[in-house]
């Protein structure tokens, strides 16, 4: 199998990545068969960024602290331990939003997208799911929606939940949320949401989780 290593910068990743370059050789990206991650959340999301036009298979291995998205440290028999992996396919979300300018603006996010507010008041904001009104005024610093995979980052530093991999739903979570007091956001099929943000079906990417 043709291995591209992706690496964070410290001491104990960059150990794990010499160690596994020796065993299994290295590659580009785009010549590989898989993307193997070494390092923490923030190195895998950030590499999903970089290689997800490649559609690869990334597999990951903890050398950070939560590591909500790898694996537990071990580079042996790697091969057959992402073989015998069980794949979670990622969904990201399409962000498209509109300024005050009229300018629109499109990204692809596999954390979350956030309004924020921008000046010294808070934010009023009105949600709407389904072309339905769910909520006239939230009174906050700005709202989430969050996927599975971002759902242990700025969503749940947030108060929002922790969501398995494989759920099917998008956690809405506000920020520092003045009224409805003690509002905590809710969860959404992610079918509930077919406009801006909306969940991208096409260019689904295979991220490999320990079985």
């Amino acid at each position: 199998m043709k291995i591209a290593f992706v690496s964070a910068q410290t001491d104990e990743a960059c150990a794990v990545s010499l160690e596994v370059e020796k065993r299994y050789g290295n590659c580009k990206p785009e010549d590989s068969e898989a993307i193997v991650v070494i390092g923490g959340d923030g190195t895998m999301l950030e590499t999903l960024h970089k290689t997800y036009a490649l559609e690869k298979p990334v597999y990951g291995i903890n050398c950070g602290s939560v590591g909500f998205l790898l694996n537990p440290s071990s580079s042996n028999d790697l091969i057959n331990t992402i073989n015998n992996a069980h794949k979670v396919d990622i969904h990201p979300l399409r962000m498209k939003a509109t300024d005050s300018d009229g300018k629109t603006h499109e990204a692809i996010a596999f954390n979350e997208v956030s309004l924020i507010r921008q000046t010294r008041q808070a934010a009023k904001l009105k949600i709407h799911v389904e072309d339905e009104t769910r909520i006239d005024e939230l009174v906050c610093d700005g709202v989430m929606i969050s996927t599975p995979a971002g759902s242990t980052a700025y969503n749940f530093s947030a108060g929002g939940p922790i969501l398995p991999l494989s759920a099917n739903v998008l956690a809405l979570t506000p920020i520092s949320a003045f009224r409805p007091r003690r509002w905590r956001g809710a969860l959404l099929p992610s079918h509930l949401l077919p406009s801006t943000p909306q969940v991208d079906g096409e260019g689904v990417k295979s991220l490999y989780v320990f079985h």
